[in-house]
């Protein structure tokens, strides 16, 4: 790791924590499905000098001088992410995922107006019209649920609920939804109702662009996603369309919701969508899938109960319960042996969501660090050894230090040690 010497001058309590949390994401098997690990050089972008510069409006368009760096940073950054994605506009200034949600409800939906999300206990965002959240609070929500016997999105359902409350917007894709989103029919429920289709893509921006995953064009005409996640880039946002509510959302950004674009971000966006666009990445990505899949398996071998069965993406979501244990000390036990995960609700959770039957987990981080399906089985063995002495302090302890050593066997992109 670097040494960091003006940061350990300046603030020595802070250069110390940082250090910890190093050490702590190069030992630990980091399967949280919304964190990876972004390269050296998107770190760099992220820490660099275009911190200190400040850039309100769109390039070319500034009301800020001395933009002409700026402006060619951002406008790679826009015509890379056109690209990789097959769009004809794209806005790269959200600050992350939610405020971008929130731009496209300022560009397309007024107070008071139907929308339609998956609900959050099924697993949707909380900005796809949950209660407590803006999009529930200013927007007359109505959330679709998934089967529950299959926990699948069922489509017929969908557009009963879409035909009864005719929304203006429909909003697809979750945080803890483990199958394929079919856009295709998601776009004829929405013809059929009137309303714009936005796809929320941040979990699988990455699967997306590396063909891992069908992707939301032409059938969504948005898509919304962060730049971390499966995308490997910095903390940012990014609104990918096709070109039709272009400028509703270019104002909806700026001035409507945010001042200045974060530059140093922006940049790093640019480094990480150049790195999707190659071949590595592109491997990277469907290993994400089958390591995903292989690890599914193998849990599935150990009795664990799996929402909905298994995966097709990236992520895997565990009822634990049937194990004598709920998720979130099922979730701080395997944090003691080495694993990072969260609780998480499933489906038709009986339990309340702070203290929830389940937990989430997935593979990006770890196939950032080369692991594939071999190392799936011992992951899988670690899991299930963890919740089993859930109670068991000193075996907690000795499975963590197997999981350290075992992790340096696959050094950490972006992080020296």
């Amino acid at each position: 790791m670097s040494d960091m010497p003006a940061l350990a001058a300046a603030d020595p309590e802070i250069h110390e924590l940082i250090l910890q949390e190093t050490r702590r994401q190069d030992e630990y098997i980091r399967l949280i499905p919304s964190e990876n690990y972004a390269s050296e050089a998107v770190m760099e972008a992220t820490g660099s000098i275009l911190n200190n510069k400040y850039s309100e409006g769109y390039p070319g368009r500034r009301y800020y001088e001395g933009q002409e760096y700026i402006d060619r940073i951002e406008t790679i950054a826009i015509e890379r992410a056109k690209a990789l994605f097959g769009v004809s506009h794209a806005n790269v200034q959200p600050y992350s995922g939610s405020p971008a949600n929130q731009a496209v409800y300022l560009a397309l939906v007024k107070p008071g107006e139907t929308v339609m999300g998956l609900g959050l206990p099924f697993g949707g965002h909380l900005t796809h019209g949950w209660g407590v959240n803006f999009s529930g609070i200013h927007y007359d929500s109505a959330q679709y649920e998934v089967d529950p016997e299959t926990h699948l999105v069922d489509l017929d359902r969908v557009e009963t609920l879409a035909r009864k409350v005719r929304p203006k917007m429909i909003m697809c894709g979750g945080t803890a939804y483990p199958r394929i989103w079919d856009f295709e029919g998601f776009a004829r429920i929405a013809e059929a109702v009137g309303a714009v289709l936005v796809a929320d893509i941040a979990h699988i921006a990455g699967l997306v662009a590396a063909g891992a995953h069908p992707t939301p064009f032409p059938h969504a005409s948005i898509a919304t996603t962060t730049t971390h996640k499966t995308l490997r880039g910095p903390r940012g946002g990014m609104i990918l369309s096709d070109g039709t509510h272009a400028k509703e959302i270019d104002r909806a950004v700026f001035p409507g919701l945010q001042g200045g674009p974060h530059n140093h971000t922006t940049a790093a966006i640019a480094v990480a969508l150049r790195e999707a666009a190659t071949d590595d990445f592109k491997r990277y990505a469907h290993q994400v899938v089958a390591n995903a899949k292989a690890l599914a398996e193998k849990l599935n071998e150990r009795g664990f109960r799996l929402v909905s069965g298994g995966t097709d993406n990236h992520l895997i979501l565990i009822d634990v319960t049937p194990r004598g244990i709920n998720g979130k000390p099922a979730a701080k036990a395997l944090h003691a042996a080495g694993i990072e995960c969260n609780y998480n609700t499933v489906p038709f959770d009986p339990r309340k969501p702070f203290d929830p039957s389940g937990i989430r987990i997935g593979t990006p981080s770890i196939t950032s660090r080369g692991m594939t399906e071999k190392e799936m089985p011992q992951i899988a063995d670690w899991i299930d050894r963890a919740v089993s002495v859930a109670n068991d302090e000193q075996a907690l302890v000795r499975i963590r230090r197997e999981i350290a050593e075992f992790c340096r066997g696959f050094p950490a992109p972006g992080i020296r040690v």
